[in-house]
This record gives C-alpha cells, sequence and structure tokens, in this order.
C-alpha cells in the first residue's frame, strides 16, 4: 500500500466520512484529477469548488462508485469506492444536476416508487414517503403531480429521494443550477436540515453565495488539482481585510482616480475600466473612506457607488483562479 493509501485509510479510521488521497483520473490525455486529496469530517458540509472543467463532478462519480479512479485512494465511512462497491453504496445518497422524479407521478408516488426500488416494502415506503414530505416542506403537495411543481419544489423532492435511505455521506452536484433565488433558498434550507441530522454533504457548486452559506468547509479545485483549502473565512482572510469600492460615473477619470486612491491608503488598487470600479485593500477603513471621499469631492469627480466591504468568495476565487464570476453569482 502507497504512503498516501496508508493516509487515507488511517483518516478513515479516525472517523472521516469521506477521506481521498492521490485521487487520480484521466480521459485520453486530458487528466480530469491529477493527485486530489481531500478528508471531510462526519456530518459536515463540505464545498468542492471550480470552474467548468476542474473535475468536480469526476470527483463525486468515483466517490459514488459510477467510475473507477485510475490511481489513487477513497474511501467513504472506511470503506475502499473501488473494492467495496456495495458497502460504500449502503452509506450514500446522490443527487445529481438534473432531478430523477416523474412527471406523471404525486410527489408521494415518487417517493414510494423510490421505497420500492430499495425493497423496503410498501408499508414501510409509504411511511418513509409521508415523513419525507412533512421534512422537505411538501406535505401539502404530496397528492399533487409533479408536473405541476416549482422548480425548488422539485428539487427538494429531489433531494428526498437522495435522503430516502438516510445516508451517512450525501453528495450534491450542483443541486441549485437553474433554480431561481427562492427556489436556491427552500434547497439550502433543506441542506442545513441533513446536516443537521448528522449526514454528510459533499456539495459541489458554481454559486459562490451557496458555498459561503452552506459550507463549513471548502475545497477549491482547478485542472483537477487542489489549490487551495480551509473555511470561508480562512479563505477570504488570505486576500486580506476590508476593502474600498468606489465606481466612478465617468470613465474618463478611472486612471487618475486609481492613483489618488493609491497614493492615499498606500496600496495598490485593482481597477476594471470597463466598470469603471476602482477596488483597494484598506487598513482602517473609516479613515481611509473619509480621505477617499474628500478627495473625490475636492477634485469633483463623480460617483455612481462607493462601498466599504469584506473580500467576498469572489474575490477569493479571481485571486486563485483568475476565474471572476458572473454577474448571476457562478464561477465563470
Amino acid at each position: 500500500m502507497s504512503a498516501g493509501a496508508e493516509e487515507a485509510v488511517a483518516a478513515a479510521r479516525a472517523g472521516a466520512a469521506i477521506a481521498i488521497s492521490g485521487l487520480r483520473k484521466n480521459f485520453g490525455d486530458t487528466a480530469a484529477l491529477d493527485g486530489v486529496d481531500l478528508v471531510v469530517q462526519e456530518g459536515t458540509v463540505c464545498g468542492l469548488l471550480g470552474p467548468n472543467g476542474a473535475g468536480k463532478t469526476t470527483a463525486v462519480r468515483i466517490l459514488s462508485t459510477l467510475l473507477r479512479p485510475d490511481s489513487g485512494t477513497a474511501m467513504i465511512a472506511g470503506f475502499d469506492v473501488a473494492k467495496d462497491t456495495d458497502e460504500v453504496r449502503r452509506r450514500i445518497g446522490v443527487t445529481g444536476q438534473r432531478t430523477a422524479v416523474d412527471d406523471i407521478l404525486s410527489g408521494q408516488e415518487n417517493l414510494e416508487m423510490w421505497g420500492r426500488l430499495y425493497h423496503i416494502g410498501a408499508k414501510t415506503a409509504r411511511r418513509r414517503a409521508g415523513e419525507l414530505l412533512e421534512q422537505f416542506g411538501l406535505a401539502e403537495a404530496g397528492g399533487k403531480l409533479v408536473k405541476f411543481y416549482s422548480g425548488g419544489m422539485r428539487r427538494r423532492l429531489d433531494l428526498a429521494v437522495g435522503f430516502f435511505l438516510r445516508p451517512q455521506v450525501l453528495f450534491l452536484d450542483e443541486p441549485t443550477t437553474g433554480l431561481d433565488p427562492r427556489g436556491r433558498n427552500e434547497v439550502w434550507q433543506v441542506v442545513h436540515s441533513m446536516a443537521e441530522q448528522g449526514t454528510t454533504v459533499l456539495l459541489t457548486t458554481q454559486y459562490l453565495e451557496e458555498a459561503d452559506r452552506l459550507a463549513g468547509q471548502i475545497t477549491v479545485i482547478e485542472a483537477g488539482r487542489v489549490i487551495a483549502e480551509g473555511t470561508p473565512e480562512r479563505l477570504k482572510s488570505m486576500i486580506g481585510g476590508d476593502r474600498i469600492d468606489v465606481v466612478l460615473l465617468d470613465g474618463g477619470a478611472v486612471a487618475e482616480t486609481a492613483a489618488a486612491i493609491a497614493r492615499i491608503v498606500d496600496a495598490e488598487p485593482e481597477v476594471d475600466t470597463d466598470a469603471r470600479r476602482i477596488t483597494v485593500p484598506v487598513r482602517d477603513r473609516v479613515s481611509a473612506l473619509h480621505d477617499v471621499m474628500r478627495w473625490l469631492h475636492d477634485h469633483g469627480i463623480d460617483i455612481e457607488d462607493v462601498a466599504v466591504r469584506k473580500p467576498s468568495l469572489d474575490d477569493v476565487f479571481l485571486r486563485l483562479t483568475g476565474h471572476a464570476a458572473t454577474g448571476n453569482g457562478r464561477v465563470a
């Protein structure tokens, strides 16, 4: 057994719900995963972040026994995903990017159908379906056909399917893709509830706000490699403290204003000429904001917006990968 495999086994035995070491997977000449290491403790939510093509979905497919790795070790609750497939499948639930529910059945019927597929008996399936409809806020809609559900309701029902057997580990692969803000909030509440009940959740997402809201641990991957990991606050602290954002009304004054702000706060600003935005880190937010606003006033610079804010995961992504978040909060 390799040193990496021994580390993964040791982590699994120490109580980790997910333990990955040196995981590799190639598709032709493309390395989807290139030596990924990851440990997730029981009862936590881990956000697996990265731009499109980073390897997030490949990792989930390997962990859920749908794809075999080329090398490395991946363990779920102490069981090897490549060697102990049946044991792993008994302990996991998976929700993909598309819902797995049937439009022509009601919510209750969908869940009962999955109960029968799990071979738990009609009576037990009916009772469990009722419990899940209540837990996921769908009790009143349980008798309605799913084709009449909203996007958020459909996704909650899909999550209920994944939670049918109370899995130790639940994989959520971009669970809120395509949902409106209300639908995303509904799903977030459900994920919080799952974690509170002790389920370990591995969440892949392109929505940075989603990771910030849900995950206590974040791992950032790019081109199949882990490039950063830690709590959301720790990752944000990597790029400094408070920042001042200034958006000018006139794009012609951006260069002059950026140079002046750099002198005032003694720090190099980030400048987005197209957006007429100047962003600069500051040590004393009150004093710096006062001095910057005075200079803008004295020099007749009209502003569209000015704000003091803390770093966000958007800033972390931009710094780590060069991929900014798009306007809808997704990684570009």
